[in-house]
């Protein structure tokens, strides 16, 4: 008998020297086979270990398993900085900020249920031969799509004999062979917008009375139409209608001028070729290449409901097929919740010979269905575009999916999955967590909610502050044993001892309220709100419920056209304020490149230029402020261009990332470093945080206003010259807000969507602490949420539901959040009345 060494298998990942960007060398075990939270302020570090380390290494080191022509075709990720991790499986992550879709993605297409649609429609679906007759599900029609070749799909009709070709599932899909011929499968055609090319028929041409003319190279057409005898110095109202005529469609023809340049310089005989006001949008839209640009042009256009499919995508023969009583395009218009009784209503029409090949296509039909209906979607429609879907619902249909493969052994590391989650749906979100640990897997998620740590079988918590205050492990065990720890941050809103109000909340007003009435936009049917001046307003409600719809699509808008002097939104019925300006705030991040920082970011790094341009050394060397940015070449270090940091291109392997040699990260060259006031370089400067570069600036106002500014909302770890792309969503939001704390904002309506995605609930009393400072500015603050945090803070909830899509619209509760709890009449009011009451 072969004796075998009993083997054992590893019951947790060991971490060890974990130093991904502020994390201080951290060692820690994460168990295998259970959830896991990491718990933390923001900015400590938790992102750091879950998809820094855990995430990178995961997925890293299986990728490595893959052969080199494989490797090389896939972007693999950077070895993260740690000295070792065992027993790490291979890694999955659902990101905070998923990508957004193309125009060409919807629910159905991501959630992959309108695969097995075209599938149900193709071999249990109702084909129609050409002369009208319509043929009964059959199991013939089905083995005739499942044929190869010329074969597949041919049919003849029982009843007048024709041969003809029933749709294959390829045929239906709207981004193949189904698409409309019109819109080429997008439901929208673009077409020019004429009443946009004359920005302003009072100015002259010469003023820039054409907006198109505006767009990248069209600068000098007033000039040119003046070579053609067209008048550019009286108001284009008073020009004749032949001049009109001419600016709007005139010919494309060179003509010849004196042209001068924008540095002075003047072409003499200068052939310059005429565009006409339309043909330079449409010229534009063609050539350029740049986002920007895209987006400025963009705004000359409106894109309608294409005449031909009505915007259903598809070629409008496809329409004749139905199954279960429904053709393709109305069964995509259901919602999820309905789809159920699709299926049944299908399922009855067939035959007893296909009931076998029906539950089995209704099968995968329902493993993808069940757990979107579980995470709370249930309210989507299967044709809703997915570029107009929230951060959180985008995350939940990755969920959804990773889910329904059902595998085994995985690490999945989730990033906020809380995102856009009404209390009610968390018990959904808990339930797909237990079934992935229960399929073998494990799970590690970096989430605020309460209720979801308080879930959890482990918790690892990181801090104890933010930025270089933080990184470290301060707490880690179950729920109970936290909830007991008194180096814990999350203990207290664990056991109850937290306190939840932190600022003092006011009456709201009788008279100054801003009044909006919508007609109807989407769920919202004949829809009036109220909103208190000068107060903090929480708007509540069911993902889908019409929150976005009547803040951010009807109100925002509207304030900004009533500000310009523009007709309101045709949604919007009417509008009373004395608000004049808005300012949305969200945690998307700032800057898209690592030479954004905060000091880039505010105008710290401006009035540091011009204080090191006034030194003297730099008068001596004639160094005026362009020398003193690292995004000039006068100033930047040559090796690295100014990042302070070098890109190696290592082949099949991984690029990698390290800092610049030459300048050691620091970003400029020597010269210039040389520079100094008071002892320090700029270099020196930048590497200072917040809070020790304010008694650096004490005779300084305008630096020192500003670090006072940054400190007072809780930035003061953040050094000057840290990556702003690299802030968290909470420390975004923040940076974005100082630049309103210096002035009054007595006219101004700040909306915030969903403000504590990121945040730690001790983050969120300190954003409310920074809200109030600018109510005492006699700003107005609306803020779109899930939170209970926040809820329970504001001045006014305003409540939609009761549900999600056709279920909402409505505004189910409307007033001061103390009294709606006493007696609670929605499902938000109802979790807010528990959530006090475990906390008094």
């Amino acid at each position: 008998m072969i004796k075998t060494k009993e083997s054992t298998i590893p019951a947790q990942i060991e971490v060890r020297g974990g130093r991904v960007h502020n994390l201080k060398n951290i060692d820690v075990n994460i168990p295998l086979h259970q959830f896991v939270a990491i718990s933390g302020l923001s900015g400590s570090g938790k992102s750091s270990l879950a998809m820094g380390i855990l995430y990178e290494e995961g997925s890293r080191r299986y990728l490595e398993a893959l052969s080199t022509y494989t490797r090389r075709r896939i972007k693999l990720g950077a070895q993260a900085q740690v000295s070792s991790v065992k027993h790490i499986p291979s890694a999955l992550a659902l990101h905070q900020r998923p990508s957004v879709p193309s125009e060409r993605a919807t629910v159905g297409t991501m959630s992959e249920l309108f695969n097995v649609i075209r599938l149900i429609f193709s071999r249990l679906g109702q084909p129609v031969c050409p002369n009208g007759h319509r043929l009964k599900p059959s199991l013939k029609i089905a083995q005739a799509m499942s044929k190869s070749g010329d074969e597949m799909g041919q049919l003849t009709c029982p009843v007048c004999g024709a041969k003809f070709y029933a749709y294959s599932a390829e045929d239906f899909a709207f981004n193949s062979d189904g698409a409309c011929t019109n819109c080429q499968g997008t439901g929208k055609v673009r077409e020019l917008d004429e009443d946009k090319l004359i920005g302003d028929p009072n100015l002259s041409l010469a003023d820039g009375a054409v907006a198109s003319w505006h767009l990248p190279g069209r600068n000098f057409m007033p000039q040119v139409a003046e070579a053609a005898g067209v008048r550019i110095n009286i108001p284009y109202k008073n020009l004749t209608d032949k001049e009109k005529e001419f600016v709007l469609n005139g010919p494309s023809k060179k003509y010849k001028m004196d042209f001068a340049s924008s540095t002075g310089r003047v072409f003499h005989d200068f052939n310059a070729l005429y565009e006409n006001a339309h043909r330079a949008v449409l010229e534009s839209a063609r050539t350029s290449k740049s986002a920007r640009a895209q987006e400025r042009i963009k705004e000359f256009f409106h894109f309608s409901t294409c005449p031909v499919c009505h915007g259903t995508r598809l070629k409008p023969e496809l329409l004749k097929q139905l199954a279960g009583g429904l053709n393709i395009a109305e069964v995509t218009n259901l919602t999820l919740a309905e789809l159920p009784a699709w299926q049944k209503k299908v399922m009855d029409e067939l035959p007893a010979d296909m009931h076998k090949l029906g539950t089995s296509v209704f099968k995968q039909f329902e493993d993808n269905l069940r757990p979107l209906l579980e995470l709370g979607l249930d309210y989507l429609s299967l044709s809703r575009n997915g570029n107009t879907l929230s951060t959180g619902e985008l995350q939940r249909i990755q969920l959804a999916r990773t889910l329904r493969t059902e595998t085994t052994g995985v690490l999945y590391v989730l990033d906020e999955p809380s995102i856009g989650l009404h209390p009610d749906n968390v018990a959904g979100l808990l339930h797909v967590f237990k079934e992935l640990v229960a399929q073998g897997n494990s799970l590690v998620v970096v989430d605020h909610n309460i209720d979801i740590i308080a879930a959890a079988d482990w918790i690892i918590e990181i801090g104890p502050g933010s930025g270089a205050e933080g990184g470290n492990i301060i707490a880690q065990g179950t729920p109970n044993q936290l909830r007991q720890t008194s180096d814990s941050l999350i203990g207290p809103f664990l056991n109850g001892q937290a306190q939840i109000k932190v600022r003092q909340t006011q009456p709201v007003p009788t008279k100054t309220n801003t009044e909006i009435k919508i007609n109807h936009y989407f769920n919202l049917d004949n829809v009036g709100v109220k909103i208190p001046t000068n107060r903090l307003t929480a708007v509540t409600g069911f993902s889908g419920a019409g929150k976005t719809s009547l803040i951010l699509d009807s109100l925002v808008p509207a304030l900004q056209r009533q500000e310009k002097g523009e007709p309101l939104p045709k949604q919007v019925d009417s509008l009373t304020t004395s608000l004049e300006h808005v300012v949305s705030v969200d945690a998307t991040p700032v800057g898209k490149s690592t030479r954004s920082t905060v000091a880039t970011y505010t105008s710290i790094m401006d009035n540091l230029r011009r204080l090191y341009a006034r030194q003297p050394l730099a008068k001596q060397k004639h160094y005026t402020a362009s020398y003193f940015s690292y995004n000039n070449k006068q100033g930047a270090c040559p090796n690295c261009g100014g990042t302070g940091i070098v890109t190696l291109d290592i082949q099949y392997l991984p690029d990698m990332q390290q800092t610049c040699p030459v300048c050691q990260g620091d970003r400029y060259n020597n010269d210039i470093q040389k520079v100094q006031w008071n002892g320090r370089s700029i270099v020196d400067v930048l590497n200072l945080d917040v809070r020790h570069a304010i008694p650096v600036f004490a005779k300084v106002p305008k630096i020192e206003r500003e670090l006072k500014l940054l400190d007072e909302v809780g930035l003061g770890y953040l050094h000057l010259g840290e990556s702003t792309p690299s802030l968290s969503g909470g420390e975004a939001q923040r940076l974005k807000l100082v630049k309103h704390l210096s002035h009054r904002q007595e006219t101004t309506l700040f909306v915030f969507d969903e403000p504590s995605v990121g945040l730690h609930p001790l983050d969120v009393q300190t954003l409310l602490q920074v809200m109030q400072r600018l109510i005492d500015k006699g700003a107005t603050i609306i803020m779109i949420t899930h939170d209970v945090n926040l809820m329970v803070n504001a001045d006014y909830l305003i409540d939609m539901g009761p549900r999600g899509g056709n279920k909402g619209g409505q505004i189910v509760a409307e007033g001061q959040p103390d009294e709606l709890v006493k007696k609670p009449t929605s499902l938000t009011t109802q979790y807010l009345a528990e959530f006090e009451h475990r906390f008094n």
